[in-house]
């Protein structure tokens, strides 16, 4: 058996006892060494995914269950990076409402422990395994604010549609165990390209996958728990939510749909072309209507969603898997920036609230140039990243799975990239409604003061920075992805 393959991972869950221990310990309210600890921890952990990654080497463990490919670490490196920067963000936010306890430092390292198992599961079992990690984790942290009743409320419902969607997969991955035979990914592949497979079985398995896939992922028609879940979950813990979680839907949709099932990419590719075209036009019109700040993310979210699975549609063409890797490279490049300007929105969001208030209306962002015209500025740049406007990154992010489908050279792909323009032209009038009304709009009442964070306000700048860089020398993330995906796909 080789530790060496989930060594980032025993490291995450000893930290996460020793966390755990050391705050019955720590009596200070702000959990100095409590945040110190957990930042040290997750440090650590992200030096060993990227040194793993570094190596560029394919180990497998567990007697094949886990497997720590160039693609696994890289996506489990964002994810500790993402955690560790919702992590600064949320200090002072949870501090102010009681809510900064060694629970929240523990049940985000236990989240973020489910997410680095799904990102090396090679078993269905394991990626079983990982997703409910990582979801009672997010469960329980939802609830954190025992005495709020929305919050409350958004924790049933993401724990009873949660338990639902888990159901669905798990059915799914049932049905294509009784199908193969096996439970281990490589074995699945192997008996499907083969034939000796029930077809029927398979089909209708991998309809649940599917299903169970597009609920993580917030895709419509599996998308009614986003809204009032970020609404109602304090925005710390819906950061913790919007942001490396996405990163394990996206790797579980890589290891079952492409390393399983490949060989029934014709049925599969169906689903998602259609999950893609409705979160697209749902999520992008029902954003519209929105005046709170929060529920209006979540319909971006899944309008976001949408426009990432358009990169998991393209197919092997001609006998010719370059339509095929560049789409997944694409569509994994897509998810690791919107991640990146995710945390910077909700970071800013956070930043902008204060004991009794919450600014999570749109209306409270009004005159926030006169106020702050740094903030503004930050702001407006993730709105545009957002809304794809040049020179940020999302414009290339949105450009790389256009061209992805474009170069296919098929109709049926050339028409989806135009559908997703339409739809994308549609979203810009949201995000550029946030810029109108902090630039033009006269704020309502006495605007709250801006208490000054020097390290929220530095972890800004850089979100910031690094959204505006990665727009315009996209070349070396771009290649880091499409290297991933490639050896994960060739090992």
């Amino acid at each position: 058996m080789n530790w060496l393959v989930v060594y980032p991972e025993i490291v995450l869950l000893t930290m996460a006892c020793v966390v755990a221990l050391v705050d019955l310990f720590v009596t200070d309210p702000q959990r100095r060494w409590t945040y110190r600890l957990t930042q040290l921890s997750l440090g650590w952990v992200a030096i060993a995914h990227l040194y793993f990654f570094d190596k560029g080497l394919t180990q497998y463990g567990m007697q094949g269950m886990v497997v720590a490919d160039p693609m696994g670490n890289l996506l489990a490196f964002f994810a500790t990076l993402a955690v560790m920067v919702t992590l600064v963000y949320a200090r002072p936010y949870t501090a102010e409402r009681e809510m900064l306890k060694g629970e929240f430092f523990t049940l985000s390292m236990f989240s973020l422990l489910g997410i680095s198992v799904m990102a090396s599961a090679n078993n269905f079992l394991v990626i079983y395994l990982g997703l409910e990690l990582m979801s009672l984790s997010l469960y329980a942290l939802v609830a954190v604010r025992r005495d709020n009743a929305s919050a409350t409320e958004a924790a049933m419902k993401y724990f009873v549609l949660g338990a639902l969607a888990s159901g669905f997969l798990l059915y799914g991955l049932s049905m294509m165990y009784g199908a193969t035979g096996s439970l281990s990914i490589p074995e699945v592949f192997k008996a499907i390209s083969t034939g000796t497979i029930n077809k029927q079985v398979l089909v209708f398995g991998v309809v649940f996958v599917v299903a169970g896939l597009g609920f993580k992922l917030a895709a419509v028609p599996f998308h009614m728990w986003v809204p009032d879940v970020y609404q109602g979950a304090p925005t710390a813990v819906t950061l913790l939510i919007a942001g490396a979680p996405k990163l394990a839907a996206f790797a579980i949709a890589i290891r079952l749909l492409v390393e399983g099932m490949s060989g029934v990419a014709a049925d599969w590719q169906q689903m998602i072309i259609v999950l893609s075209v409705a979160s697209l036009a749902v999520g992008n019109l029902a954003a519209i209507a929105q005046s709170n700040l929060k529920r209006m993310l979540a319909y971006s979210t899944i309008g976001q969603m949408g426009f990432m699975l358009l990169g998991l549609t393209p197919t092997v063409v001609s006998v010719n898997t370059f339509s095929a890797a560049n789409g997944y490279s694409s569509a994994m490049f897509y998810m690791v920036t919107y991640v990146l300007t995710t945390l910077g929105t909700f970071g800013l969001v956070m930043h902008l609230s204060r004991h009794g208030f919450e600014s999570e209306e749109i209306d409270d962002l009004a005159g926030l140039a006169k106020r702050s015209p740094w903030l503004a500025g930050v702001m407006t740049v993730f709105m545009f990243s957002l809304a794809g406007v040049p020179p940020t990154v999302g414009f290339y992010a949105k450009l790389a799975v256009l061209q992805s489908l474009v170069s296919t050279n098929l109709a049926g792909y050339i028409w989806l990239a135009v559908v997703a323009v339409l739809l994308s032209l549609v979203a810009a009038y949201y995000y550029l409604r946030i810029v109108k009304v902090m630039y033009f709009d006269a704020p309502k009442g006495t605007p709250a003061p801006i208490v000054r964070a020097s390290d929220v306000q530095l972890v800004l700048a850089l979100n910031g920075a690094l959204v505006l860089g990665l727009g315009l020398l996209p070349g070396g993330l771009m290649a880091l992805c499409r290297d991933a995906v490639v050896k994960a796909l060739t090992t």
